[in-house]
């Protein structure tokens, strides 16, 4: 596969809905869980299309720390890529970096 067959990044305009304690991982890292919400209209097939989504998140390091300030249903655009770790059913965005909308 070529790199860009193989890229795993997601750019995402979202409100924060919930945002969890700033917590360390064993390696002392700052990490913080949370949840985005988005919405938006789109245009599918050629018919606009109302999406709605629900995303889990989560930041580590000094992203995590911006973002532990932020408040709950302000609006930002993510960026960052998509995993899923052990045994989870859903994917979740792994953020990289964000700022104001």
């Amino acid at each position: 596969m070529t790199p860009a067959a193989t890229a795993n990044q997601l750019l995402l305009t979202a409100h924060v809905a919930e945002l969890g304690a700033l917590r360390f991982t064993p390696a002392g890292l700052p990490a913080l869980d949370l949840k985005l919400e988005h919405e938006s209209k789109v245009i599918e097939a050629g018919k606009p299309r109302q999406v709605k989504a629900a995303l889990k998140a989560v930041a580590f390091g000094a992203v995590a720390e911006r973002l532990a300030t932020q408040a709950l249903g302000s609006l930002w655009r993510f960026r960052g890529f998509l995993a899923t770790s052990g045994t989870a059913k859903h994917p979740v965005l792994h953020i990289q970096d964000f700022q104001q909308d």
